[in-house]
């Protein structure tokens, strides 16, 4: 890139306040980097490229105190950057290209607690020169105030479903939404499809006859649906329509728990690209559908032996170019041979990392192509390729996602594969600290995910794994049975092991670290919601490996989960509670037993171990009375824990004020019980009661 040619890109950067910050000369000693490093708002949240390739849009505060804002930079040869949307009291959420002059966005607000957010976000639409401005479905609940709009909107029950290319020939300037209401069957959303113009806000059924109780749709690059799945009565099904098509034909059911395969995308071809499952550990691999047969094809697509594939099809302009899937960290399969060698092109020029390549003209000698490298120690930076112009201006810088994260003072992540105790593969992550010298174990904190039947970790920079690293911790995070992406029987192994198998594992991993000598006797286990429940049944169950506990957001009660009470407002809804919970957890009649012996509230006098309890006061997934009743259990026991709660905060803490004081406290409460102070029971292995 030529001298004047960088110059100028950075200076239309610095003009909207997003040029990544160079990283310093130095490189600060990890513990001395304040907690705000980690948990505050990205400078770069997302950028996207228009589909002609010609612009880039960005998502960012812009400057210190400004709220995240739409940003339009101009990829020509005189190069333009402009602000287009920037609210006072809002933020910019997610955003999409309609056409290469007009663009559609949410709304929310970063700064408030999580628990006072809408779900609700809305939809606005604007052109790349900020003009034209115009709401098209409001934030609000209707039972709340109305606010002030750009102009006529929907009501707040609508949902952008999808964004069509832009073909020429084709209008353009419409998406889909779907307005939803309330299967009473289930609980569920259904939704009714509507084409809405973007520059009229003037919304008309779509055509598409689906069948009733439509909870989510696969389009091809035209709009057309093709793929429709719904839910009544505990019932999945998916139905099919082709191009020449007018009826919908079933091709798989299930239950709320799965299809026997998940149809994942289409192309305008007609071709149903769809996830089955294979072999005996029963990994997701990606193949077509076979209209024939009525069946998947036999050949695979992309197989990832010890990962499931978990791929998402990628698409230009409604061409299929290739597969992005991901094992222990995110890679691509491209299709077309310019594209495989563009790939290995990108990967010398950026070494450290993976890069994920978003493309226009995706393998034409025109091609544009927005990068984005990230690592474990890297959380992000976007760079601009365009093909057809000199090899001195081909690339060009974008920014920094966290421009305050130097990678040099971050920590390594590691999977590992190791036996559990009844000998099944289990998946364990190690974020390890700088300066770790091998042969010399680390205090530990066993940080168990949330969910629990989701994929706990990826090969990337996690915001709390690197402050508890950068304090000294080796950070053990265990993909326990249960876990998603690593096989459907791994998964459904998980099915009502709460508190058994599923805790051993967390367990098991601690105690392979110390075989290791990676993991000294001094460990605390951590976590958020099932996480916070597996923290409260490992000082219950393994109470000598442990020093001290940290539960936030953490389940006590298993009857309380999996049944309701009706003075306790919560989300699960009956479609959960009648058609997953039973399976997944526990029946509450045929199961009773099982759960109350498994529930941290019932234990309570085996808990000796130092405990922190943090909960959100407006949280609805897991309530606060989770939290109450666990911390009458332990005060009666004659052990009170620490007890911290946030106002207005629900399942996650959204304010960063928030975020950064529980940093803090936690941070507190590990030296205090990992550095600072004597055992309070002799680690070991684990008591299995």
């Amino acid at each position: 890139m030529s001298s004047l040619r960088r110059r100028a890109l950075s200076f239309a950067l610095a003009m909207v306040g997003l040029q990544g910050a160079a990283l310093a000369q130095s490189a600060s000693a990890p513990s001395s980097v304040p907690p705000e490093v980690f948990f505050k708002d990205a400078t770069l949240h997302e950028a996207r490229l228009s589909p002609n390739g010609k612009r880039l849009a960005v998502a960012a505060p812009g400057a210190a105190g400004l709220r995240v804002g739409l940003y339009v930079f101009e990829l020509g040869p005189r190069i333009e950057a402009r602000r287009v949307v920037q609210f006072a009291n809002e933020d910019v959420g997610s955003f999409q290209w309609v056409n290469d002059d007009k663009l559609v966005f949410s709304a929310t607000d970063r700064r408030i607690a999580s628990g006072t957010h809408y779900q609700a976000v809305g939809l606005y639409s604007v052109a790349a020169d900020g003009t034209g401005a115009r709401q098209l479905i409001q934030r609000e609940h209707e039972a709340e105030t109305e606010r002030k709009a750009f102009g006529g909107a929907l009501t707040w029950n609508h949902r952008l479903l999808d964004v069509p290319f832009p073909h020429e020939g084709e209008p353009g300037n419409r998406v889909l939404v779907g307005k939803f209401g309330i299967n009473r069957s289930n609980n569920r959303a259904a939704y009714t499809p509507f084409w809405l113009n973007i520059d009229t806000g003037r919304a008309v059924p779509a055509s598409f006859d689906e069948p009733r109780g439509a909870v989510s749709f696969l389009f091809d690059s035209h709009g057309e649906a093709r793929v429709v799945v719904t839910e009544q009565d505990g019932v999945r099904v998916a139905y099919w329509r082709g191009p020449d098509q007018k009826t919908w034909t079933e091709i798989t059911r299930g239950d709320l728990l799965g299809l026997p395969f998940v149809p994942t995308a289409v192309d305008d071809a007609g071709r149903l690209f769809v996830r089955r499952l294979d072999g005996p550990q029963r990994y997701d691999v990606v193949t077509r559908f076979d209209f024939q047969t009525g069946k998947p094809e036999p050949r695979a697509l992309l197989s990832t032996p010890g990962f499931d594939a978990q791929a998402t099809v990628i698409l230009d302009a409604g061409r299929t170019v290739g597969l992005r899937y991901e094992t222990d960290a995110q890679a691509t399969a491209w299709f077309a041979p310019a594209m495989r060698e563009f790939q290995k092109q990108v990967d010398a020029r950026f070494a450290e990392g993976v890069n994920e390549i978003q493309c226009a003209r995706c393998g034409k000698p025109d091609m544009v192509a927005l990068v984005r490298n990230f690592s474990d120690r890297e959380p992000g930076s976007y760079w601009v390729y365009r093909g057809g112009v000199p090899d001195a201006e081909r690339w060009q810088p974008v920014g920094r996602q966290r421009p305050d994260v130097d990678p040099r003072t971050m920590a390594s992540q590691e999977l590992h594969r190791i036996k559990a105790r009844d000998g099944i593969d289990l998946p364990v992550w190690l974020t390890v600290p700088q300066g770790t010298a091998p042969g010399k174990p680390a205090p530990a904190v066993v940080l168990v995910h949330g969910g629990p039947f989701v994929k706990g970790r990826s090969w990337e920079w996690n915001g709390m794994a690197q402050f508890l690293a950068s304090r000294g911790y080796l950070v053990i995070e265990p993909e326990f049975r249960g876990s998603r992406g690593y096989g459907d029987k791994h998964y459904r192994d998980g099915f009502r092991q709460w508190g058994q198998a599923m805790q051993d594992d967390v367990a098991d991993a601690l105690v392979w670290a110390r075989q290791q000598k990676l993991a000294s006797d001094r460990a605390c286990i951590a976590g958020a919601s099932y996480g916070g429940y597996s923290t409260l049944m490992g000082l219950a169950k393994d109470g000598p490996l442990y020093r001290c506990g940290l539960a936030w957001l953490g389940v006590s009660d298993l009857m309380l989960l999996v049944k309701g009470d009706r003075w306790v407002d919560d989300d699960l809804g009956s479609s959960y509670r009648s058609f997953m919970a039973p399976t997944m957890v526990g029946d509450p009649v045929k199961d009773a037993d099982m759960l109350r012996a498994n529930s941290p509230i019932t234990l309570a006098d085996r808990i000796r171990a130092p405990l922190m309890l943090v909960y959100g006061e407006r949280d609805v997934r897991v309530p606060i009375e989770h939290g109450e009743r666990m911390r009458e259990a332990l005060v009666k026991a004659g052990r009170p824990p620490e007890w911290v709660t946030y106002r207005g905060e629900a399942h996650g803490f959204g304010n960063t004020d928030n975020q950064v004081d529980f940093a803090r406290r936690v941070e507190t409460f590990l030296a205090k019980h990992l550095k600072d102070a004597p055992p309070t029971a002799q680690a070991g292995q684990p008591t299995g009661q």
